[in-house]
């Protein structure tokens, strides 16, 4: 659970401040983090910025290995090895995986 970006004590949390100025300027380097936090009196050092940075982008590559995870589940060769044995029916068919080839490629144009 995210705290909000200040507690009951008065404090600042530093990384979801850092957060929040990301989410209004996504191109924003590191330099220009630090001094516009600055300006509202929250103090954050380089290495927090790269720190929640790099939990921002690992958060994001989770997910889309997720969605792609999931994808993969729905579609419609559950089973790799039944589409490997397909695919070897149906060179057989049409005169071995040379002609098959050539076939693919023909499509692929």
């Amino acid at each position: 659970m995210v705290k909000n970006a200040s507690s009951e004590d008065g404090k600042v949390n530093k990384s979801q401040a850092v957060r929040d100025f990301l989410v209004r300027y996504p191109k924003a380097d590191s330099k220009a983090i630090i001094a516009g936090l600055g300006e509202k009196g929250v103090k954050v050092s380089p290495t927090m910025v790269y720190y929640v940075r790099s939990k921002l982008k690992q958060a994001s590559r989770r997910a889309k290995r997720e969605r792609v995870a999931e994808s993969s589940r729905q579609s419609s060769a559950r089973n790799p090895v039944e589409l490997v044995l397909r695919v070897k029916d149906l060179a057989r068919e049409v005169g071995g995986i040379r002609h098959l080839k050539q076939l693919v490629d023909l499509l692929a144009e």
